[in-house]
């Protein structure tokens, strides 16, 4: 029984049984952050005597047989976006001075912690979370624990890294262009986006209507159980949507079968990379012959590149702005997109919104048809850490190389990123399935069913 191969479910059935106790499960983990984490760099912070002061704590409600909530003493880590009382919360900027008082936890950080959840440290980022992969003046390079030469992914490459490499089960990410779904995809493990306004943010995000929040987990399960712990309202933000009306861990093994789903290889417009393509097939040809029909078709939609692009400049520049002497420490890919902000007017903004919103209605006609949409989550495998774009590729932007993301952070659905398979040189291919707004728990069927059909 080795604590930091098991899932966050395995942990909870073992304390409860009294086979594994929070504290051993602490210093196990704690133990692999030491042993991996100088190759990796998933982490910005480690506390290991607050952590086992917590698991302590745990586990003295675990032995009375009074668990304070699902998760209680499950290790985690907090990535360095969320504020976290008692620690600094830096977000991979040499900016953010930490030397001033830390006595406030976001929305994501406070259910965590009321859950009983054992906090180790805190998870590396890019700079104010702004790009697909992970490396910050700040913190350095994130790298995959699949193959330290490779990418993590990001913007929550640390929390996926840190999950992959055995260092604590489950994380909650952030995700306005893909976050949690790319590294998810590059590291081989679960990442959620929820319908916006699911997980409660606070503070606000600079991305505004881009903005979520969720599970970056080893199994569906774990995802599901944790957004039990995270998605219910804080007033401290205005966009939070109402209590969930069921429970996700009662919904996430329900029958699916049966139900109409699309698949799009390409969106129309995405040159994808043959063995990630041929991997996606194989598994979307096995979903349909298990009983769920898949119907080859595109949801009809242009590449809304652009105005994302412009959407992230503004809501960058809106940012940066208020941060005095950013400039002379910025990452220089944020600064580039922080000048495309400034030089957008509100009109260029409001198109873009227009654009969103056109995006969004017709993704909700195409879900009158087709229940879920499954898409390859990445159209490549990882590639080598340390750069913003493939090298080679003639990218400039992180974006041109995430085009299966963006477009449903702009129409604001739910979609997740599931690990189907490896390619021949050993790196991971997720499968993202997006569902309507305000279907979650769908998403999290679909994607149950799918991790079952690959695991038995």
């Amino acid at each position: 029984m080795n604590p930091t191969e098991m899932t966050a479910v395995e942990l909870v059935a073992a304390y409860g049984a009294k086979e594994l106790s929070p504290v051993e499960a602490t210093n196990a983990v704690v133990d692999r952050i030491e042993e991996a984490d100088g190759e990796i760099n998933a982490f910005c912070l480690v506390d290991r005597e607050s952590a086992l002061e917590q698991a302590r704590a745990s586990e003295a409600r675990w032995q009375a047989g009074t668990p304070q909530g699902l998760l209680d003493g499950v290790p985690t880590s907090i990535k360095d976006i969320f504020l976290t009382k008692g620690w600094p919360t830096l977000r991979g900027s040499k900016a953010i001075d930490p030397d001033q008082p830390w006595e406030v936890d976001a929305p994501v950080t406070a259910r965590l912690r009321a859950d009983g959840m054992v906090f180790v440290g805190k998870n590396t980022t890019p700079e104010l979370a702004w790009k697909g992969v992970t490396d910050s003046p700040l913190t350095g390079v994130t790298r995959n624990p699949v193959d330290p030469r490779t990418t993590a992914g990001g913007s929550s490459g640390g929390a996926s890294a840190a999950i992959a490499a055995g260092m604590g089960p489950v994380c909650v990410g952030t995700d306005a262009g893909g976050s949690v779904r790319i590294p998810a995809s590059f590291c081989g493990i679960v990442g959620f986006k929820p319908t916006h306004g699911r997980v409660p943010m606070y503070p606000a995000s600079p991305f505004g209507p881009l903005a979520h929040a969720g599970p970056m987990t080893r199994t569906v399960e774990d995802a599901a159980l944790l957004m039990d712990i995270i998605s219910l309202p804080d007033h401290r933000d205005p966009t939070a949507l109402a209590p969930p009306r069921l429970t996700f861990r009662g919904e996430f093994n329900r029958e699916v079968t049966g139900l109409p789903v699309a698949y799009s290889k390409t969106l129309g417009y995405v040159s994808v990379d043959e063995e990630v393509g041929r991997i996606c097939d194989e598994v979307v040809a096995r979903i349909d012959a298990a009983g769920m029909p898949v119907t080859a078709v595109d949801p009809g939609f242009e590449d809304p590149l652009e105005p994302f692009k412009l959407l992230w400049g503004a809501s960058a520049a809106t940012l940066l702005r208020t941060m005095p002497g950013v400039r002379e420490t910025i990452d220089p890919g944020l600064g580039q997109a922080w000048d495309v902000g400034e030089a957008a007017s509100a009109v260029d903004v409001f198109e873009a919104r227009a654009v969103a919103a056109a995006l969004g209605i017709t993704m909700g006609a195409f879900h009158e048809e087709h229940n879920v949409l499954i898409t390859p989550t990445m159209p490549i495998p990882a590639f080598e850490a340390g750069h913003d774009v493939p090298p080679g590729s003639g990218m400039t932007h992180w974006a041109d190389w995430t085009p299966f993301t963006y477009p449903f952070n702009m129409t604001q659905q739910p979609a997740i990123s599931i690990p189907v398979g490896t390619t021949s040189a050993g790196l991971p291919v997720g499968l993202q399935i997006i569902g309507p707004r305000h279907s979650d728990d769908l998403v999290l069927a679909v994607a149950r069913f799918v991790e079952w059909l690959l695991t038995t």
